[in-house]
């Protein structure tokens, strides 16, 4: 079963990406999807550490420079976000507007402004979506305060 929600997130998926309790959100990883330069999907998994939604309609993404899904959304502009949370499979289109590093950043990741063209949730009348991509960090210290900064140097 499928619903259609326009162009902002629903209240679940919103907080999920606030930015807020990390500590809480630190097992859910997610799909930022993207499409090479020759055609094909690529698919990067990502965390509530890496994107924060600022509003229901726009989301910041801090993503490691040089790899290819950072290269991806510096060429095409577009991904798509696909997060299961809360039984639900969640479909966010994005259209991408490169912000840059931020100067002076303790960590000095490729920040984008993500604006949601489209959002779907989706789930099956006939079977409960149990989990999505759940992680274990090794260090989850460390990695909690990496993402705490991350998330405040994305926002600005």
């Amino acid at each position: 079963m499928q619903h259609l929600h326009g162009s902002e997130l629903s209240d679940d998926l919103f907080e999920l990406l606030n930015g807020e309790h990390l500590e809480r959100k630190q097992h859910e990883a997610m799909f930022l999807m993207t499409v090479t330069e020759d055609g094909w999907p690529h698919n990067a998994m990502v965390s509530v550490g890496e994107i924060v939604a600022l509003d229901k309609k726009t989301l910041r993404i801090a993503l490691w420079p040089g790899t290819n899904t950072t290269q991806n959304c510096i060429r095409s502009g577009k991904a798509v976000l696909v997060a299961v949370y809360k039984g639900k499979v969640n479909y966010v289109r994005l259209s991408l507007h490169r912000i840059g590093i931020l100067e002076g950043a303790k960590h000095p990741l490729e920040r984008f402004s993500a604006a949601v063209e489209s959002f779907k949730e989706d789930q099956a009348k006939y079977a409960d979506i149990t989990s999505g991509i759940q992680i274990r960090l090794k260090h989850e210290g460390e990695v909690l305060e990496r993402w705490s900064e991350t998330v405040k140097e994305t926002k600005r």
